[in-house]
C-alpha cells in the first residue's frame, strides 16, 4: 500500500427497528372489519336481507289493503297490522344466516383462516371479534329496515293500518332486529363448528325451517314441550303481537331461550377452535 492511498471502508449496515404492537381485541376487531367490508358477497347479501325485510312488508301491506273486501271473515277476525308489515323477517333471516356461515366458512375454504390464527395465536379473540362485528352490522341494518318496513307497510294498509304509538309496535320492531342479530351470530358459530358452507347452511336451515315442520307430526303432548323451544319458534315469540298458539313462549322467555341457543353454539365453537388444527 503506497503512502497517501485511501482505503474505502464499507459503512456498517443500519438496523431499523420496527415496533410490533401486541395483539388486542380492538386490533382484531379492526382487522375483521377490513376483511368483512372487502368481501363483495357481504354487501350483496346484506342488501338482499334489507330488500326482503322492506319489500315483503310493503307488498303484504298493499296486497292486504287491495283484497280487504274479499278476505275470509276468519282472516279478518285474526288480522293484526303490525305483524303484516314485519312479514319480511322470514326471508331476511335466511339471507342473514347464509352470510353468517359464509363469513367464517369462506376463510376455511380459502385457507385464510391459517393466517388469521397465526396472527392471533390464542384464537378466541377472532371468534369474539367476528361475532361482535357481525352482530353490530346486522342489528343496525335490520333495525332501520324493520322501521322502514313498518312505516311503509302501514302506509300501504291505509285505513287498516296503525302507528308507532300502537301497543307493542316499537317492541315488535326492535325484537325483529334482535332476533335477526341472534340468528346471525348463531350462524357465525355454526361456521366455526362445521367449517363448511354447505354443512353450516344445511344445519341452520334444518333448525330454522325443517325441524318446526317435522315437529308438527309429533303427538300434541310432545309438541307443547319441544316446538316452542326451537330457535325460530322461540325467536318469533319475541316479535309476535297476537299469539294464536297457547303453548308459545312469552317474549322475554323466547329471548332467553334463543340466547341460550346462541351461547351454546359460541361455547362449542370456542372449544373446537382451540382443540382443532386450522
Amino acid at each position: 500500500m503506497t503512502a497517501g492511498s485511501h482505503v474505502a471502508v464499507a459503512p456498517a449496515p443500519s438496523r431499523a427497528t420496527v415496533a410490533v404492537s401486541p395483539v388486542s381485541q380492538r386490533r382484531v376487531l379492526v382487522s375483521e372489519w377490513i376483511k368483512m367490508r372487502s368481501l363483495r358477497s357481504t354487501g350483496f347479501t346484506l342488501l338482499a336481507a334489507v330488500v326482503a325485510m322492506i319489500g315483503i312488508g310493503w307488498i303484504v301491506g298493499a296486497a292486504t289493503n287491495s283484497h280487504w273486501s274479499s278476505m275470509d271473515p276468519r282472516e279478518l277476525a285474526g288480522f293484526e297490522p303490525i305483524g303484516r308489515s314485519l312479514a319480511g323477517v322470514n326471508l331476511a333471516q335466511l339471507a342473514i344466516g347464509v352470510l353468517g356461515v359464509l363469513f367464517i366458512s369462506g376463510e376455511y375454504a380459502t385457507g385464510m383462516i391459517r393466517a388469521t390464527f397465526s396472527a392471533v395465536p390464542t384464537r378466541l379473540p377472532v371468534i369474539w371479534a367476528k361475532a361482535a362485528l357481525f352482530a353490530a352490522v346486522t342489528f343496525v341494518l335490520m333495525l332501520v329496515s324493520a322501521f322502514v318496513a313498518f312505516l311503509g307497510g302501514q302506509h300501504f294498509l291505509a285505513s287498516h293500518g296503525t302507528t308507532l304509538s300502537a301497543p307493542h309496535a316499537v317492541r315488535a320492531i326492535v325484537a325483529v332486529a334482535v332476533y335477526l342479530t341472534l340468528i346471525g351470530v348463531f350462524a357465525v358459530a355454526l361456521g366455526f363448528i362445521l367449517r363448511s358452507t354447505a354443512g353450516g347452511i344445511a344445519t341452520l336451515f334444518g333448525l330454522l325451517l325443517v325441524l318446526p315442520g317435522i315437529g308438527q307430526v309429533l303427538p300434541a303432548s310432545w309438541q307443547t314441550h319441544t316446538l316452542p323451544y326451537l330457535p325460530s319458534n322461540a325467536g318469533s315469540s319475541m316479535f309476535t303481537v297476537v299469539q294464536d298458539n297457547p303453548s308459545a313462549l312469552s317474549p322475554g322467555t323466547g329471548l332467553f331461550v334463543l340466547c341460550l341457543w346462541v351461547a351454546a353454539a359460541l361455547v362449542a365453537a370456542a372449544v373446537l377452535v382451540r382443540r382443532r388444527d386450522a
